[in-house]
């Protein structure tokens, strides 16, 4: 007793008790400071009652599987109905051992850290955080204030972890934090983070998968099992035996688990890649601006990015896969061609004036020449490495280049539009807009207006057809000079215009796509009533009248040429391709619907339709898309179209089955670089088999049988009494005495 009083007398502990006593007060007094709001306004019971967190939202396909989010923060609410047990256990076995014994903050844990973390440097006594606290950061966040940050945050979340358990009981705190925790690549809750990591809901995910992703809650980017996928399992592992160590998990069970390899079946949601990224942006579009013209029952505008609202769409999850499988095939054999095919005089070569050109109008070159820049001075600086993200199709490869590298490596690179469209509706089914989002955000299919070559001559075909012509009408190989129109003189591909004495008869004409014959059809028809056809088609784009309108000089947007192929096989009238079927708010309230729109009025008789029909099936079947069949065996029932523009710049083909239209382009975005031969560019080489392999992978899928088996109309038989004659024939010998020499005339189809 009196060693206890001479040491209370010592100036050092007298010191040291004072300063106990006063860190105890500005303690108490800050706690009372942050109760009180001095360092921001808390929670109250009442905003805690109502909590509203920003939702993602989704967009489903028709057999609402998701295909994308959008979202500020990638969350997805679910009941707690919807969590695993083995979830829950493990969240609870490595998070917060004693979650279901403490009231937000567990004081036996604090004193436990303080004791073995504090005093005696024991690591492993953990944090003392609970999943309460942990939740009140994840709703409230954190804040820096100019001194004591972490102990002003600290209080604050342990006040507002009171306040949460006194407002909710355990299965409603579990279910909060679930749905708002965040996961690594910028998820926020479990039901986002197993769609992206596994690909399935969060009430499938096995005992493995749990662990794996409630252990990347200690530290979510050095957890992250697509980064990091060793340094993942080893943290699931220890989960796993944290399960053990509470009873939620047997050892034996336990053990065989973490045997197991870690599998991801990755799935990005990222508004850049995944699956049918052209479509999601598309749709973006048409939501905000339906979301314009509607309101909350409060008044309130939606929004797109907080208001969990579900976008159910008519495209097909798998369709779509197919569709992209499909492209890559095709084009990653079609550029390696394509760049040889030029070898070392390319067009995007150093040297060549288009690179020159397309250099010129770089913004970069722009500003520097603003800045007073020689030319010299530029291309200095445009020749500047630095690592970049590169696309080539075998990856997305860091390379050191230049400003000036990367734009001859984006010149030489082809690039694609691909649409798919119920033709009874207009439901988009497939739809790629291009080879990949991240480095090309022009949409082909919505955006891009290109020549649409010999896929225009259908229109030409039809008009004619429709204003008497019989399909047996022949005409002349022989090609004409215009006068009347600088002295165009329109030539056929290959060598069939040099007998001029042959006659093909409409079918053979189309079927092999001849010009000259086209542009004698729309002399005879007159370019106004092919113009007004191809409007009762649905052709709104302003058409050139010219006589080089038959060869397809008009610009057209695939969409719009797409929607107007469909007529054939949806009794002569065209569809408006459409994306949403309806939209619901995250009570699941619809709160708008769409159906299909179809023309009211037919665009052409019912005769006209199956001739039309009956001579592109002869296009497939002997004309110049014939390799669907020699070189795809393709046997389905199939009408097309193949197109190719002047100088290779553009390839087409337009597919056309009983309960599907599609349509496929390639090309380069620089209208200056086409295919080096028409051999390499012509749509049946360069837009074609991306449809055909399309079609052999839905022909395996019985799920798409409805499509693959199905069957044409037959043809009345006025129709087949009308193509009933040769494909071609030769002039008499007497016609060729007297039939004039002269291959020079006006165009008078106006």
């Amino acid at each position: 007793m009196i060693k206890l009083k001479t040491l209370l007398r010592k100036t050092w502990v007298k010191w040291s008790f004072r300063l106990f006593i006063a860190g105890l007060v500005f303690l108490l007094s800050l706690y009372i400071c942050t109760y009180l709001g001095v360092f921001g306004k808390l929670p109250t019971k009442d905003v805690l009652s109502s909590l509203k967190q920003a939702e993602a939202t989704q967009i489903l396909d028709v057999n609402e599987k998701l295909i994308g989010k959008y979202y500020i923060y990638d969350r997805q609410p679910l009941t707690y109905e919807a969590f695993p047990q083995h979830l829950i256990d493990a969240l609870v076995a490595t998070e917060d051992a004693r979650f279901y014994e403490h009231h937000g903050v567990d004081n036996i844990s604090l004193l436990r850290v303080f004791f073995k973390n504090i005093l005696l440097g024991d690591s492993s006594a953990g944090g003392g955080s609970t999943i309460t606290l942990q939740l009140a950061k994840n709703l409230y966040g954190r804040q820096h204030y100019w001194a004591f940050s972490m102990l002003i945050n600290k209080f604050k979340e342990s006040i507002t972890a009171r306040r949460i358990e006194d407002v909710y009981s355990k299965k409603e705190i579990l279910t909060l934090y679930l749905n708002t925790v965040p996961f690594p690549d910028n998820t926020y809750g479990i039901e986002s983070a197993s769609q992206k990591f596994f690909n399935k809901t969060a009430s499938q995910l096995t005992i493995a998968e749990s662990a794996t992703l409630v252990g990347t809650l200690k530290a979510n980017n050095y957890y992250n099992p697509r980064k990091y996928l060793e340094r993942s399992t080893s943290r699931r592992n220890v989960v796993l035996n944290q399960m053990v160590k509470y009873n939620y998990l047997d050892k034996e069970q336990a053990s065989q688990l973490q045997t197991d390899s870690l599998l991801l079946k990755y799935q990005s949601f990222n508004h850049d890649v995944g699956l049918a990224p052209y479509f999601r942006a598309q749709v973006k579009q048409e939501l905000k601006e339906i979301l314009n013209e509607l309101k909350k029952p409060n008044g309130d505008a939606y929004d797109l990015y907080k208001d969990g609202l579900v976008v159910h769409t008519t495209l097909d999850a798998t369709m779509q896969t197919y569709a992209e499988e499909a492209m890559k095939e095709h084009l990653i054999k079609l550029q390696e061609a394509y760049e040889a095919s030029y070898g070392k005089n390319a067009p995007w070569s150093k040297d060549s004036p288009i690179v020159d050109k397309a250099i010129k109008e770089l913004p970069a070159y722009k500003r520097y020449k603003n800045d007073g820049l020689s030319h010299e001075q530029i291309l200095d600086s445009l020749s500047v490495s630095r690592n970049m993200d590169v696309f080539t199709w075998k990856e997305i490869a860091t390379k050191p280049m230049s400003v000036i590298d990367s734009l001859q490596h984006y010149l030489k690179l082809l690039n694609t539009g691909m649409l798919s469209l119920d033709p009874k509706t207009g439901a988009i089914k497939a739809y790629i807009g291009g080879i990949d989002y991240r480095y090309y955000k022009y949409d082909h299919v919505s955006q891009s207006e290109r020549q649409v070559g010999s896929t225009f001559k259908p229109f030409v075909y039809t008009a004619a057809i429709e204003n008497g012509m019989k399909p047996c009408t022949y005409f002349s190989l022989e090609a004409i000079t215009y006068t009347n129109f600088n002295n165009w003189k329109p030539t056929n591909a290959g060598a069939e215009e040099e007998n001029p004495d042959i006659n093909y008869n409409l079918e053979a004409a189309l079927s092999n796509s001849v010009n000259t014959i086209a542009v004698k059809v729309l002399n005879d028809v007159g370019i106004s009533n092919v113009i007004a056809q191809a409007n009762k088609m649905g052709i709104t784009k302003e058409l050139p009248e010219q006589p080089s309108l038959a060869l397809g000089v008009a610009e057209i947007n695939l969409k719009q040429l797409t929607a107007a192929y469909t007529s054939f096989v949806n009794n002569s009238k065209p569809v408006k391709p459409y994306a949403i079927t309806k939209i619901e708010d995250k009570a699941g309230n619809v709160i708008a619907s769409f159906e299909p729109e179809v023309f009211e009025e037919k665009a052409y008789s019912d005769y006209t339709r199956q001739v039309m029909l009956q001579m592109m099936k002869s296009t497939v079947n002997t004309g110049t898309a014939k390799r669907l069949r020699s070189s795809y065996n393709l046997n389905n029932d199939i009408a097309g179209k193949t197109g190719t523009t002047q100088d290779n710049k553009d390839g087409w083909f337009v597919g056309i089955t009983p309960n599907l239209v599609t349509v496929t382009w390639v090309g380069n975005d620089n209208y200056n670089i086409g295919f080096k031969t028409t051999g390499l560019g012509q749509g049946a080489n360069s837009a074609l088999p991306m449809f055909a392999k399309f079609y052999q992978k839905l022909n395996k899928d019985k799920t798409y049988n409805q499509i693959t088996k199905a069957h044409f109309e037959k043809p009345s038989q006025d129709v087949l009494s009308d193509l009933d004659c040769k494909p071609e024939k030769e002039d008499g010998w007497l016609k060729k005495l007297f039939k004039s020499k002269k291959t020079e005339k006006e165009f008078k189809g106006k």
